[in-house]
């Protein structure tokens, strides 16, 4: 029980959201940003995902996502970047970004 416990709060502190969470903010219209390389979304993406390379997000996401309010989940191939994504996506004011970590639980989280 203490490591499940521990495990919700690791995943609440890395931006990370359940899929119970995730699949909420998608029926209020979240978008779901694959933040790696066009390369390797190319190979396979999520189904409605948008490809914006972590290192173009500050420049591209107005455009994108203009509404600062409106959910935003990003996830790349390991979480690390997505999480760095989230990162700088809070410091340019958007108020509900949640990072689904890697492709593979991105995948279980938004396809199911």
């Amino acid at each position: 029980m203490v490591a499940v416990i521990a495990a919700v709060v690791l995943l609440k502190r890395l931006g990370q959201i359940s899929a119970a969470e995730a699949q909420a903010l998608l029926q209020q219209g979240a978008v779901v940003i694959d933040v790696r390389s066009p390369g390797e979304f190319a190979r396979g993406h999520l189904r409605g995902a948008v490809n914006i390379p972590v290192s173009e997000l500050g420049e591209r996401i107005g455009r994108k996502v203009p509404d600062k309010s409106r959910p935003v989940l990003l996830h790349c191939l390991s979480g690390a970047r997505s999480g760095m994504g989230a990162r700088a996506l809070r410091s340019l004011g958007y108020t509900t970004v949640h990072n689904l970590g890697s492709l593979g639980r991105a995948r279980r989280v938004v396809e199911q």
